[in-house]
């Protein structure tokens, strides 16, 4: 079943108070266009982010104190999902934000100001969540089950992915709209027969159900973390914040432990050391804007208009003009292959 109102209105809080605390951190300073600096004179920017493992060159970069060698104040807010970070850029609280593939895609049908400047990291290794009680041993077996998603996400996505390679569509599951940590709650009381959620929640889903846990792997669907700029970014300061990007990249292919403890400690508890420890490894990391990214975008597109009933143009040349090249070839030239 959908959420109930009162973890619904907990849910809401928690992004209102997170949004908040970035509109509060975008008035002390500029939000990333005009005169506006932060400490000692630097340029102050607000990031709006999703994820610390698609994001972690983010976080790394705050840890390490990266921003300043650019000669940026940068304050990172992270919100639940990717839908939040995408309406904090969209609503003008930050001009940047670290949101997902699909996010992206349905404001650029929705004809939405925003262009996307850089994909940052790839990850592939989904899984579909379910119960031994439920008998679900393929994805053939998800017909007619009840099957639990954030829709709106990335998530959502992957399910039409492992739905399509069983040759079935949503309309032959009940959908149940849930938030990230619902999913696991859900299966364990028996609401839902299957769900699919964000890998941070995999581990306590295992935990809650126990002996009743079970998964299917899915490697069918690339997510890709992408680095969105709306109307108040400015081309010198995306620049700037792509070139502190790469250079946190370079320095956790260095470090790749200390890169992991850098997340963990800027995740202030949120996501745990095992976690990163399994699935920073599963990520490729490399800030590009290349032909798969575009290709991908125009699939997903094609998907949002169907199953969505959204506006707007899934061609390809509709998509490229949301594709902001400029900042990521001044940070580095080579990262930039796209084509159309």
């Amino acid at each position: 079943m959908p959420f109930s109102r009162p973890r619904a209105a907990a849910a809401v809080a928690l992004a209102a108070a997170l949004l908040t605390s970035l509109v509060t951190g975008c008035s002390a300073g500029d939000s990333g266009s005009g005169p506006g600096s932060g400490a000692g004179g630097t340029k102050a920017v607000s990031l709006a982010a999703s994820d610390h493992l698609g994001g972690a060159p983010v976080y790394i970069a705050a840890e390490r104190g990266l921003w300043s060698a650019e000669g940026l104040d940068a304050k990172v807010t992270t919100l639940p999902t990717g839908r939040e970070a995408l309406n904090a850029v969209l609503g003008g609280q930050a001009p940047l934000g670290v949101v997902g593939d699909l996010p992206a895609v349905t404001a650029a049908l929705g004809g939405r100001e925003l262009r996307v400047v850089a994909d940052l990291s790839r990850f592939s290794d989904w899984r579909l969540l379910t119960r031994t009680d439920r008998g679900i041993g393929s994805f053939a077996g998800l017909r007619g089950r009840k099957v639990g998603v954030p829709q709106g996400t990335n998530v959502e996505y992957a399910l039409s992915r492992m739905l399509g390679s069983a040759r079935l569509t949503p309309a032959d599951v009940t959908v149940v709209n849930l938030a990230p940590n619902q999913v696991g709650p859900a299966l364990a009381r028996g609401d839902i027969d299957a769900g699919v959620t964000f890998p941070g929640f995999y581990e306590s889903t295992r935990t809650a159900l126990g002996d009743r846990y079970a998964e299917l792997p899915f490697t069918g669907y690339t997510a890709r973390t992408l680095l969105v700029a709306g109307a108040k970014a400015d081309e010198k300061t995306t620049t700037a914040v792509l070139r502190t990007l790469v250079r946190a990249q370079r320095e956790a292919a260095a470090d790749p432990a200390g890169a992991r403890k850098a997340v963990v400690a800027q995740s202030k508890g949120t996501v745990q050391a095992g976690h990163v420890d399994a699935f920073h490894p599963r990520y490729e990391y490399g800030a590009t804007l290349s032909s798969q990214l575009l290709t991908q975008l125009t699939e997903e597109a094609a998907w949002a208009k169907a199953a969505q009933k959204l506006p707007g143009s899934a061609d390809r040349a509709a998509l490229l003009r949301y594709l902001d090249t400029a900042p990521l070839k001044a940070a580095d030239p080579a990262a930039v292959t796209v084509s159309p």
